[in-house]
This record gives structure tokens, sequence and C-alpha cells, in this order.
């Protein structure tokens, strides 16, 4: 590997390949369930759930109706299905209506019936449907306390599915005893269906005083309204064996652990070897990203646990405490400063980190690119590179680089990539 190799060109083609392997275009028709006697009902949200109704339509022979709920700018041409547009990751008026739009979509129904729910990351805030006498902006201070705490998403969703009227299985159950059958792209760690989205067609075995749990290791600041909510009877979510979610079926159609393998034959196929460290990390970004620059060093130096050259993978979803308030840029970027603080003058080392579904935090960007020297050049530029990752603008950092990753909504998500390159200096 010689000094024309394009590093950031080698990082965007295992993007592309990953994004690819989570395409719905290509999966969908794998998992689509037999016609039903009656009408067949579409429901779903995620930041790829447009993209995922087009795929539905293609595919679908017969008739079909219903409505989808995905971030706005995420938007595709439908047919058939409504397509509506609401905030992420702080839910909005707009996904309050999606939610009710849903809920009546699957009333009335009858065992002849079938729903097909499109499922993907995102739908959590997409989908606010507050519960009992909860409000919009309680649930809104719900997600913001989440989004600040470093909870794992897991744990997120085990909450946002008790103070909700549409998580937790409740749509699937809204929708019997039409049979419901779940096509799902994950974006979760360990790619538990119940999950993803905080599972509006999936319950699971979580309860009310597992939510109560979380809140109190996180020390999240709640309304509370929401604390005496979730205290109540009413918060409990619907268990796996009720008898509602009889017959339904769950699909899973991509997954990290499918884009990581496509990742990793895309690099192989350019001449780089490829391991993956795993699918399903999770932690503080800022963490993650040091301990990934202590292997990549490691290789660099002592040609182990990994031979160079090689590109290290890997995947899942990192966490960021928002410790101080005002920074710019997401999970992705954090990672990559630590990261790049950690390989500061390493010759041989190049990274990249970007959210699959193309946007990565609050900006516009999916991730960014780092290597050796971008410690130094934003020294250079005149910028405190400890400063910025203390401060969580891990995004103004690679703005001032010029290493900003900004392919635009990419129709999926399968949460994040990672790749760290290490050859030969």
């Amino acid at each position: 590997m010689d000094s024309s190799f394009d590093a950031q060109a080698f990082f965007k083609s295992l993007f592309n390949a990953a994004v690819a392997a989570a395409d719905p275009a290509e999966s969908i028709r794998d998992f689509l369930p037999p016609r039903s006697k009656g009408r067949t009902i579409v429901v779903g949200a995620g930041k790829g759930a447009a993209q995922m109704a087009q795929a539905l339509e293609a595919a679908w022979d017969g008739p079909l109706t219903g409505a989808v709920v995905t971030r706005y700018g995420y938007g595709a041409p439908t047919r058939q299905i409504e397509v509506i547009e609401a905030a992420h990751p702080v839910p909005d008026q707009a996904g309050l209506a999606g939610s009710r739009r849903l809920l009546e979509l699957v009333e009335g129904l009858t065992a002849d019936d079938l729903v097909i729910a499109l499922v993907c990351g995102g739908g959590s805030a997409l989908l606010p449907a507050p519960a009992g006498r909860l409000t919009l902006e309680d649930e809104i201070a719900v997600n913001e306390a989440l989004l600040a705490s470093g909870a794992p998403i897991s744990a997120m969703n085990t909450v946002r599915k008790h103070i909700s009227s549409i998580k937790g299985g409740r749509l699937a159950a809204a929708a019997h005893p039409a049979r419901v059958v779940s096509l799902i792209v994950s974006d979760i760690p360990g790619d538990d269906p119940a999950l993803v989205s905080s599972g509006p067609t999936v319950p699971d075995a979580a309860t009310r005083q597992d939510a109560l749990d979380v809140v109190r290791s996180y020390g999240l600041s709640l309304p509370d309204r929401v604390l005496q909510h979730l205290a109540s009877a009413e918060a409990e979510a619907p268990k796996p064996d009720d008898a509602r979610f009889a017959g339904n079926e769950v699909h899973l159609i991509a997954s990290a652990a499918r884009s990581l393998a496509a990742a990793a034959v895309a690099a192989e196929r350019q001449g780089v070897p490829a391991v993956i460290l795993s699918d399903a990390i999770e932690g503080e970004a800022r963490e993650v990203g040091s301990v990934h620059a202590a292997i990549a060093r490691e290789v660099a130096i002592r040609d182990q646990p990994f031979k160079k050259p090689v590109v290290i993978l890997s995947g899942g979803e990192t966490t960021v405490t928002i410790r101080r308030k005002g920074g710019r840029g997401g999970r992705n970027t954090e990672f990559l400063l630590a990261l790049a603080l950690g390989i500061d003058g390493a010759d041989g080392i190049s990274a990249f980190a970007a959210d699959t579904d193309g946007i990565d935090g609050s900006q516009d960007n999916a991730g960014a690119f780092a290597d050796h020297t971008s410690i130094r050049r934003l020294r250079a530029a005149g910028h405190d590179p400890k400063a910025l990752l203390a401060a969580h603008d891990a995004w103004g950092a690679f703005d001032v680089l010029g290493d900003l990753f900004v392919p635009g909504p990419t129709g999926t998500n399968v949460n994040d990539l990672r790749a760290v390159l290490v050859v030969r200096s």
C-alpha cells in the first residue's frame, strides 16, 4: 500500500457497502407475508421508514394503504402509503399527529386483515404518544433528559415505552385481532427487535420497575407527572405472552452485523484485510475512541493483536453524556476526536466513523475522517483539541479541518460504522 492510497475514498467505499447491505429495496422482498383475505394496512416509523414504504410498494402485489412517520427531510415518493415527517431527536406536534394517525389506521380491524409494520431506528422520537395524563411537553422533557444522560439505547427505550400509548407493543395490541407482521431494520446493539424504535409492534418483558430503575441509576431529572405515571399500574406495558400478539410475526431484514460484514468484504476486495471487533459496542463515545486508538497504536508499533495493513471495523451505538451544553456534533465525531488525540503523531493510522442513516447528532454530517495529523492541524489552526472535546464540539473541530463526512440521508439505519486503518508507515 503506497502513498497514493486514498484513505478517505477507501472509507467512503466501506460506508457505501454497509448502507447498500441494509437497503430495504434489496431485502424486503424476502420477508413479504402472504396476502390476506381482508385489507392490508401499513404502519411504520423511523429515519428510513419512507424508503421502506417505497420498497414495499414496489414489491407488493395487491392493494394496500397506510402511513409511516419519518424525520424531516427523509421522505421518499410513495403512491399508496402516506409519508408523515416529524422532528428527531426531540419530538414535536407533527410526530404526535403521526402517532395518532397510525393508531387510527389500526382501529376496527378484523382477523381477516393484515398489518405490515415497517420499523427502523429513530421511531422512539418520531412517535410521541404520551400516556394517561402526560403531555407532549412531558415526553419532550424525558427525551432530552435521556439524550443527555449517557444511558445506552436499551435503557432509554425501557423508559420511553412506559410513558407511551403506542410503544412497547401497544400499536400491535391496538390492531388486534388483525395479524401483524413487523419488518425491522435494527439499529440496536444485539438486534433485539423489541428495542428498535421502542418496539411499537414488538413487546418485551421489561416492567415499569425497570424503567424506574433506569431513572434512578442515571439520576434523571423528570417532571413529577412522569414519575407519578411510572409508579402507577397504568404505565405497565403488555408482555410477549399477551394473547393479542399470538400469530404475529417479526422479521429482521437488515442489521449492523450484516452491514459490517459487507464493509469487510469491500475492504478485502481492495487488498486490505479486515477484522470486525463487534457489531454491538456501547459506552461513552470518547472512551470507546480512546480504546480504538490504543488498539491501532499497538498494531502500528507491534503488529498485534492484528498485523498491518488492516482495517479494524466496529458497530453499535456509543453515547455522549452532556456535561456542558452548547457543543455541536454527535457520538461519531466525539468518538473520532478522542481517537485523534490517541493517535496523534502515530504515522500510518487513519480513521472514520459515521451514522449509517446519514446524520450524526444535530448537524448535517454523518460523521468525519481523522488521521495521525488531525490534532497537529487543529493546533496549527489555533484550536485546542482537548477543549473542543470537553465542550462536546467535535463537529467544530472537524469542520475547521474540512474533514466532515456529509452523504445526506441514506434511507436506512443500522447504527454506526467505525473503521480504523493501519498501514505500514
